[in-house]
């Protein structure tokens, strides 16, 4: 009687494993770039949540929300990238940017992110 073995090749193995480690590299690279754009997102969700909001300038709106961007360690957010705009009764302020890290060699992975957030006036106020 012969037996027959079953499962994975040396080879087989391998090119498992460097599949698997080319998709943990790429997520090392992605990760860190959705984490950016979820501080952004916070920061302007805190900003909408701020009392008074609407009646400050754009320049004071933009010094909080870099602020609150300087805590979560969030560097690929330039000035520039950030519009403030009078809308109704209060602003509405879009952050527009994008994130280029390079990947292998000469491959590059970029992002593209936009936020659109509404500063109001609460009813509190």
């Amino acid at each position: 009687m012969k037996r027959t073995q079953s499962g994975m090749t040396l080879i087989g193995f391998i090119i498992v494993l460097a599949v698997v480690g080319v998709f943990v590299y790429m997520g090392m690279k992605l990760i860190p770039m959705y984490s950016e754009y979820y501080a952004v997102k916070q920061a302007m969700a805190g900003l909408a949540n701020e009392p008074g909001i609407a009646n400050q300038d754009t320049a004071k709106i933009k010094d909080l929300f870099f602020r609150r961007l300087y805590i979560s360690y969030a560097e690929n957010i330039k000035p520039e990238h950030v519009k403030i705009v009078r809308k109704d009764a209060g602003f509405e302020m879009t952050v527009d940017y994008e994130v280029r890290k390079p990947l292998i060699a000469n491959i590059d992975v970029v992002g593209k992110f936009n936020a659109v957030k509404e500063l109001r006036r609460s009813a509190v106020e």
